[in-house]
């Protein structure tokens, strides 16, 4: 028998089974996944063409695709969202070409949810989830009670970039908790960074991480770290040096990002004006992350009628209506120094997107909080490990997906 972190005991599990369900799970993962997409078709293949771009030596697109979210300066068209996406899918794209991935944006999308879902499913082994049982329920948590569903049915460059932030942000994450390489741990967190900017905040956590696989003592710098902390650095650098450069061969600045360049409908554009991160945007993404709720009833002439299913606005929904079950991460040890750190790391990440103007509208629940999800879900995984997974867990698992299945229909009928 092996001794659970938190106590008690779990049984023994073969390898062999738990490999084999996993790879169940995504297969699973990815049928459900493309039957819930195949229909939709976004229109933003942004980042194919990006590759392809890349591939040609270009670092713009030709035309755009649909009005918004572009920067168009001397006849070029740039794309202003984070480029790993399009670095990851340059190899397909030479193979095959954009326009024939275009077509397939929703296999790709369902795909690369579904990676999302066996990486997921290794992290919980990793932080302790012996019972296969509980494993199943949390990836179920993860994969169909969290805003993955919606981006991946919607599909397009926005939410592209989400699939593949979480994608890199689970494998440092299990990185993490095995082998701790600082080299390899550097170039995830980079590649994380150049998905989702607010994802640069995970690389305290990372470092902080290597440190412990030393045993350093804080106090005493000759114990600190120096070597693994230099690899990480390493790791990180081209990243960094890259995301200065495609800045600078765009705008004209490192530090111009396209952000507060590209076009937007007008009720957006009022909201940049304020700034583009301001903390007069905070009460708004506030509720859209924790308050915000669908219509439940519309008054017409004839009186207040009920709707059904209730009706999203598309700016945001409570995370506690969509994901309830991430609740779970309460039952944690908060006296452990890792838990902590997971939980200062999920604010951090959160934070720039609470303070940006844009809210992640078009959106069911609130897609910024993916950035988050996979340090929340270590955590409710450690908590499962510790303390096991309660019927009432199982309940609000249940809840959230059912939630999450009516964001299915609405991705067709908004």
């Amino acid at each position: 028998m092996q001794p659970r972190p938190g106590g008690g005991a779990a049984p023994e599990i073969g390898e062999g089974r738990v490999l084999a369900t996993g790879i169940a799970l995504v297969a699973l993962a990815f049928a459900l996944f493309l039957v819930c997409a195949f229909r939709f078709d976004a229109g933003r293949p942004d980042f194919f063409y990006l590759a392809d771009a890349f591939l040609h030596g270009r670092v713009y697109l030709d035309h755009p695709f649909g009005p918004w979210d572009n920067v168009i300066l001397d006849g070029r068209v740039y794309v202003p969202f984070a480029p790993f996406p399009a670095i990851a899918l340059t190899p397909l794209v030479a193979v095959f070409g954009p326009a024939s991935l275009d077509r397939w944006e929703q296999v790709i999308d369902s795909a690369i949810a579904a990676v999302d879902v066996g990486l997921c499913w290794w992290l919980l082994g990793r932080v302790g989830v012996r019972a296969i049982a509980d494993r199943m329920w949390l990836v179920l948590l993860f994969g169909f009670s969290t805003p993955i569903w919606w981006v991946t049915t919607r599909g397009g460059v926005w939410h592209t970039g989400h699939l593949i932030a979480a994608l890199v942000t689970l494998a440092a994450l299990i990185e993490a908790f095995g082998r701790r390489r600082g080299w390899l741990l550097g170039l995830l967190v980079g590649a994380g960074f150049l998905s989702r900017a607010p994802l640069a905040l995970a690389a305290p956590f990372f470092a902080w991480i290597l440190a412990q696989k030393e045993g350093s003592r804080w106090r005493d710098p000759r114990s600190w770290p120096w070597r693994r902390w230099a690899w990480y650095a390493v790791g990180i650098a081209p990243a960094v040096l890259f995301a200065l450069w495609y800045n600078a061969v765009r705008f004209g600045s490192p530090f111009e990002s396209g952000y507060a360049l590209a076009s937007l409908p007008p009720f957006l554009e009022f909201e940049r004006q304020r700034g583009l991160f301001s903390v007069s945007h905070l009460g708004t993404n506030l509720d859209y992350l924790l308050t915000h709720l669908p219509t439940f009833f519309v008054r017409d002439a004839d009186g207040l009628h009920l709707v059904f299913p209730p009706r999203p606005d598309g700016l945001g929904m409570s995370i506690l209506l969509t994901s309830p079950g991430l609740l779970l991460a309460l039952r944690a040890n908060w006296r452990s120094r890792m838990t902590i750190a997971l939980g200062l790391t999920a604010l951090a990440v959160l934070v720039p997107s609470l303070l940006y103007y844009g809210g992640g509208w078009l959106q069911y629940g609130y897609r910024y909080a993916l950035d988050s999800i996979p340090f929340v879900m270590a955590l409710v995984g450690l908590a499962v490990a510790r303390a096991g997974l309660p019927a009432w867990g199982k309940l609000l698992i249940v809840f959230g997906i059912v939630v999450n299945l009516l964001g299915v229909y609405w991705a067709y009928n908004l």
